[in-house]
């Protein structure tokens, strides 16, 4: 975190309204993108993550210095925030699980990582072999349609009065952040705790973590999930700051981890599919705990790129 001597001078509102003002302005430039993007699928959903990114630091913010916001106001619109950036990240997820997916199958099966025998005896790269191209077509079935779900439900809430009532709010956004009377206190004295708040909350998230094996701990996964989403925050309070993101790495590392432990998901799923071949079962059951298995390195790299830049209190 940045000491209260990199705060910008002037009142707490007139630092935090100019970051409010240009996140609001990154959120109506990508919705305007992809109004205009038509039948363009990549340039749809470069414009969907602009808008998903918008959002997030948008939400992000209002969550951190609510003290120094209207809050009634915050509270709704962060709400209706995270709604829209919920609807708008499921497709994507859906498209880059099966990606990872299918390459992870891909890897396995070429027979470039050891794998273990089935119960039923016999070689597992053959058990594999014969499994894989069915389960890649049950992940792809499976996932495919999930994304068009997705994809339905993402375009009904862009045409959605709801949708529009958010796209007013943050179009008023840009131009004026109803502030809260402590909002005209020095920034120097008002803008640091909400962020010291995040800061000791991740702190003591990041001390809580379990390090127990990944592979069969699911349970595990919540704190690691939520140290994500405090690592965002703090990331968002620095930018209203002027912070350097000196946690980038240990933000990739978790998103590594959110990723494969989302994709061993998927695979066990699909693996309790009813009346699947044993080879496919047995394909699935190696994929995921392929994926586990990342979920435990993306844990250590988390941990190395801590150690190397974590913030201290």
């Amino acid at each position: 975190m940045p000491s209260p001597d990199h705060i910008p001078a002037g009142s707490a509102g007139e630092v935090l309204s100019p970051y409010l003002h240009a996140r609001a302005a990154d959120f109506l430039r990508s919705l305007r993108h992809h109004t205009e993007c038509g039948a363009d699928t990549a340039s749809a959903e470069e414009a969907a993550r602009g808008l998903r990114a918008a959002a997030r630091r948008i939400s992000g913010t209002l969550h951190t210095y609510r003290p120094l916001l209207d809050a009634a106001w915050a509270d709704h619109l962060r709400t209706e925030l995270a709604w829209l950036s919920g609807t708008l990240a499921a497709e994507h997820a859906c498209t880059s699980r099966l990606v990872r997916l299918v390459d992870a199958l891909a890897r396995l099966s070429g027979g470039t990582a050891a794998v273990p025998a089935p119960r039923s005896g016999g070689s597992g790269a053959e058990a594999l072999a014969m499994g894989a191209a069915r389960a890649g077509a049950l992940l792809e079935r499976q996932l495919t349609l999930a994304r068009t779900r997705a994809h339905s439900a993402a375009l009904q809430a862009l045409g959605s009065s709801r949708f529009h009532a958010v796209a007013d709010a943050v179009a008023l956004l840009a131009s004026d952040v109803p502030l809260g009377p402590a909002a005209a206190a020095p920034a120097t004295e008002v803008l640091g705790p909400p962020a010291d708040t995040v800061e000791r909350r991740l702190l003591d998230a990041v001390a809580a973590l379990p390090m127990a094996p990944a592979v069969g701990g699911e349970q595990l996964d919540g704190p690691w999930h939520q140290v994500r989403l405090l690592l965002r925050l703090h990331r968002y309070a620095g930018e209203v700051r002027g912070a350097e993101p000196v946690l980038y790495e240990a933000g990739r590392a978790l998103d590594r981890h959110r990723d494969a432990a989302e994709a061993a998901t998927a695979a066990a799923t699909a693996a309790r599919t009813p009346r699947i071949a044993p080879a496919t079962a047995y394909a699935l059951g190696v994929l995921h705990a392929d994926q586990r298995h990342e979920v435990e390195s993306a844990r250590y790299a988390f941990h190395r790129a801590w150690q190397r830049t974590a913030v201290t209190t």
